[in-house]
């Protein structure tokens, strides 16, 4: 399972970026305002941070204005991955970008049959939202379940189910235990997997009887 992480924060993705552990960043309009940067800066610096796919996301929601978009946004970087909506223009624009070899992540999606108009658009990823599914009473890992249950039906989709909206680690544990290809998370939900109390008091028990010995390995 690849790992992304879901900021436009350039000092946690760099932070977290050292670690080795993240495969790509996912973007947004509110998470790009939130720093106040200009955004075609801010998405360069991303993008020399992670040489994984990073999701920039047209505001245009019209389909000649979101290819014109997308065109200024894949000049910034190789490694620029389009984020569309999932609405009508937005799956006209993947399928056009797409057939030219661009990556394309379609975002807001909340339904299975959405997700097949995703992959029939060639899409490179689809993020299906499961905090916001569970925030109004339904099951976003089964959305997850569902849309990979369909995909693997059909061997000529390419499309990577990219789990978004990523609330908390067993978010991430359940997405990886049915296959899903990506989670991408904010930066406090890859430290929390880190996390486990008893491995801090195993890794504090083991220092403390290793002091005893007075010994040092250097």
């Amino acid at each position: 399972m690849k790992f992304f992480l879901d900021s436009a924060d350039l000092a946690e993705i760099a932070e977290l970026a050292s670690t080795g552990l993240v495969d790509g960043v996912t973007t947004n309009p509110s998470l790009v305002a939130r720093t106040g940067k200009p955004f075609l800066a801010l998405l360069e610096e991303i993008c020399r941070l992670v040489p994984g796919p990073v999701s920039a996301e047209v505001t245009a929601t019209d389909l000649q204005g979101m290819l014109r978009e997308a065109a200024r946004l894949l000049e910034v970087a190789p490694n620029v991955c389009i984020k569309l909506p999932l609405t009508r223009e937005g799956l006209q624009a993947c399928r056009a970008l797409s057939d030219r070899g661009a990556k394309v992540n379609i975002t807001l999606c909340f339904s299975p049959a959405q997700a097949i108009l995703a992959a029939k658009a060639g899409a490179s990823f689809v993020s299906p939202f499961v905090g916001r599914l569970d925030d109004v009473g339904h099951d976003g890992m089964q959305l997850i379940a569902d849309i990979l249950t369909i995909y693997r039906n059909y061997p000529s989709f390419r499309t990577e189910v990219l789990v978004a909206s990523v609330r908390h680690p067993r978010h991430v544990v359940e997405a990886a235990r049915l296959g899903a290809h990506v989670a991408t998370m904010p930066p406090a939900v890859l430290r929390q997997l880190l996390r486990h109390p008893l491995t801090d008091k195993g890794l504090e028990g083991f220092l403390a009887d290793w002091a005893k010995t007075g010994q040092r390995i250097t």
